[in-house]
């Protein structure tokens, strides 16, 4: 695929950035794309490997060497045909993806991988350009009532996906706009919020119908839902955040990191906010979580004004390398840097938060530490214990605190006697996505927990199939790794 000696004649390339001292002055994404001379040299660089490991590498399971060679022969229509038949969204995933299939390509052996997802978001972006993404509405109808609960990459691929075979898909967010954690948790400097609406506009005019600001469970009874619906897809996500147990966690200035992110997304897009105004701006931030979360946390704060931003991660510090334990072709627990990191945040790893410390007032003016190791045992879980001796106190006026999520909640599940997991995610058969009640489908992060946007899209994806399969006795829709049928 691509050029047969192109790996050896082309170095990896991605998109430059625009200078930190200019980017941190708005919320607009900061790439420079690249020139389409050097984006076929980048397909180019795909390697005849026999075995692409890069498929099974994405969740979505992405012919990645076919419109990888597409791009490289200047067939750039072909290649968004290529792409859109395995991924719906691949404006969103070239974007914010930390593409696990570059961790599995053959070339990323012993050379720098194939820059994927860079191909895949210009790609998508060409497409666009060129009016290739049109509606594709189906042909006909059948009859059948299928409601989406979430409007997230998992809502909105099962909504798009039951769509297309016909169904009529009506999706429910209890937010003032669609896109969940897409619209409300990334930050616009990853992904500038027009990028869902052309989409949406796309959905809307193939028969998708998306009711905003209504909460399922607590505006409407979710067994009303299941009595009006030939089918319910539930694809709320795992919404229930950690949180940190510790002395003086109720401090003012302790604030959830999901609480400080979307808030700052509706200010960016003039949407109305309920409660206090979360601002760093003047402030030594904390952020406690060295995970995608805390680093779109330390990008919001730098543009605030944060007069310093740290942030703590109670794992030790990564290699750049693979670790031993984790070889070619799996995910590899490496250090990574995000462009907020380099943005002028301090990382300190191995570090644990023992307390914050208020002011008489109740408001957070420190937090004191200790540095930690993990005790490996084989076959055991790593053990977490404190450095005696290291305690520290850190003077800080805001936390935010990007620890995760525990699961989902539980309103849906209690209104329709859904059965939960340990992880308290709704139970979803692997086999057919379906639960415990006829009818009722699980997907994305509230099926499986928090995980990646490749995966909520795969999992909306396969969840459609089987929901299909159960409205018409069989189904057309892709599985993984499948292509997109003619509409029917």
């Amino acid at each position: 695929m691509g050029k047969i000696t192109g790996f050896m004649e082309f170095d990896r390339k991605v998109e430059a950035y625009a200078p930190v001292e200019k980017r941190i002055k708005n919320y607009k994404e900061f790439t420079a794309p690249l020139k389409e001379g050097e984006l076929k040299n980048q397909g180019a660089r795909c390697m005849d490997c026999g075995i692409p490991f890069c498929h099974s590498g994405c969740p979505l399971g992405n012919l990645i060497p076919d419109f990888n060679d597409a791009v490289y022969h200047g067939k750039w229509e072909k290649a968004s045909q290529i792409l859109h038949a395995t991924n719906n969204f691949p404006e969103f995933t070239g974007r914010l993806c930390p593409a696990p299939c570059e961790e599995a390509c053959v070339l990323g052996i012993n050379e720098d991988p194939v820059s994927i997802e860079n191909i895949e978001k210009n790609i998508a972006e060409t497409a666009f350009k060129n009016g290739w993404i049109k509606p594709e509405p189906p042909l006909k109808r059948t009859g059948k009532k299928v409601g989406v609960i979430g409007s997230g990459p998992a809502g909105l691929a099962a909504a798009q996906q039951l769509n297309r075979a016909g169904h009529n898909v009506t999706v429910f967010e209890r937010d003032e706009k669609i896109g969940g954690l897409l619209r409300y948790g990334i930050p616009d400097f990853k992904m500038e919020k027009h990028v869902i609406d052309r989409r949406l506009e796309i959905m809307e005019k193939e028969g998708i119908e998306f009711k905003t600001g209504v909460h399922v469970g607590v505006d409407l009874e979710a067994a009303q839902l299941k009595k009006d619906f030939d089918a319910l897809v539930l694809c709320g996500g795992a919404t229930v955040r950690r949180n940190l147990t510790i002395p003086g966690s109720d401090l003012k200035g302790v604030v959830q990191a999901m609480d400080f992110l979307p808030q700052n997304n509706r200010k960016v897009d003039g949407i109305p906010f309920i409660g206090e105004d979360i601002s760093a701006k003047g402030k030594k931030v904390i952020v406690i979580g060295g995970g995608d979360t805390g680093s779109d946390c330390i990008g919001t704060s730098i543009r605030h004004g944060a007069v310093s931003v740290i942030n703590f991660e109670i794992m030790p510090k990564g290699t750049t390398e693979r670790p031993e334990e984790q070889p070619w072709p799996f995910w590899p627990m490496r250090l990574r840097t995000s462009t907020s990191h380099k943005e002028g945040a301090e990382r300190i790893f191995s570090i644990s938060t023992k307390r914050f410390v208020g002011d008489s007032n109740g408001n957070l003016k420190g937090l004191i530490t200790s540095e930690v190791t993990w005790e490996k045992i084989p076959g055991q879980r790593p053990i977490l214990k404190e450095v005696e001796g290291t305690e520290k106190e850190w003077e800080c006026d805001l936390v935010l605190l990007a620890l995760g999520f525990t699961g989902s909640e539980p309103t849906l599940a209690d209104q329709l006697d859904l059965e939960m997991d340990e992880r308290t995610n709704i139970k979803g058969s692997s086999l057919n996505y379906q639960t415990n009640i006829p009818g009722v489908f699980v997907a994305g992060d509230q099926r499986r927990g928090q995980s990646l946007i490749v995966w909520a899209i795969s999992e909306g994806r396969q969840a459609a199939h089987h929901v299909d399969a159960y409205l018409m006795g069989k189904s057309n829709l892709p599985l993984k790794g499948e292509g997109d049928l003619p509409r029917v």
